[in-house]
């Protein structure tokens, strides 16, 4: 799942990210939720639905960015082919 960042009024909720970037619940990992990446600049993180990545890709939200979001594990020290 993409994830991205977005700027929200402070003790800002995932009803209120969903409401503004209108999501559903559907097009989010609720289980990640909404995290405070930065509360000082009011900047938040989510996980989205490929679809509503491209969604909101196409519709140009100004305030919006959108990252990759690779699954990320511990490794056992060797070095792994690549595929």
């Amino acid at each position: 799942m993409p994830l991205l960042t977005v700027r929200l009024p402070g003790n800002a909720t995932l009803a209120d990210a969903l409401r503004k970037l209108q999501l559903t619940v559907d097009d989010v990992d609720a289980d990640f939720g909404l995290v405070a990446v930065d509360p000082e600049q009011n900047l938040y993180a989510l996980r989205v639905t490929d679809t509503a990545a491209a969604r909101m890709a196409t519709n140009g939200q100004g305030d919006v960015e959108i990252f990759a979001d690779p699954r990320i594990e511990p490794g056992d020290g060797e070095p792994k082919p690549y595929a």
